[in-house]
């Protein structure tokens, strides 16, 4: 081979990586928002930076998924039982650039941290009412 031809090839084989990664995430996205149970959303916890993802019911729990990712691992897994509904508000003026369009802001207390979601208000009714019909958190007690 010449002097060019490695290049070439290590420069190819980089940009196929990258296409070959893109659309896994294409199709990550596209399989998520078709299954049930799935919404779009942002998070932000501990008053960090938003995060843009989809959130997914489980059985038990709330599951995360990042959207800039090709992981099928959620990114954080919200335990039905230890979450507490705390409202929802319209965003701040700092962060009607990060969270989507049209997005309502829910408070969620989940143990000793505040987990905020950004999600549209379709989404925040279905929210609320899977955490109200959870199941039975002990032996007479309702969740």
């Amino acid at each position: 081979m010449n002097e060019v031809g490695i290049p070439l090839i290590v420069l190819a084989a980089a940009l196929l990586l990258v296409l070959a990664i893109l659309a896994a995430m294409g199709v990550r996205r596209i399989s998520l928002r078709h299954a049930l149970g799935t919404f779009d959303a942002s998070i932000s916890t501990a008053g960090k930076r938003w995060t843009m993802g989809v959130c997914r019911y489980a059985d038990h729990e709330l599951e995360f998924l990042r959207l800039f990712s090709v992981s099928p691992v959620p990114a954080r897994r919200f335990l039905r039982s230890s979450l507490e509904m705390r409202g929802w508000r319209a965003p701040e003026e700092d962060e009607i650039r990060r969270v989507p369009p049209g997005s309502v802001v829910v408070m969620l207390g989940y143990r000793d941290e505040t987990v905020l979601l950004a999600m549209d208000y379709g989404a925040y009714t279905g929210l609320s009412s899977w955490l109200e019909a959870g199941p039975v958190a002990g032996i007479g007690i309702w969740r």
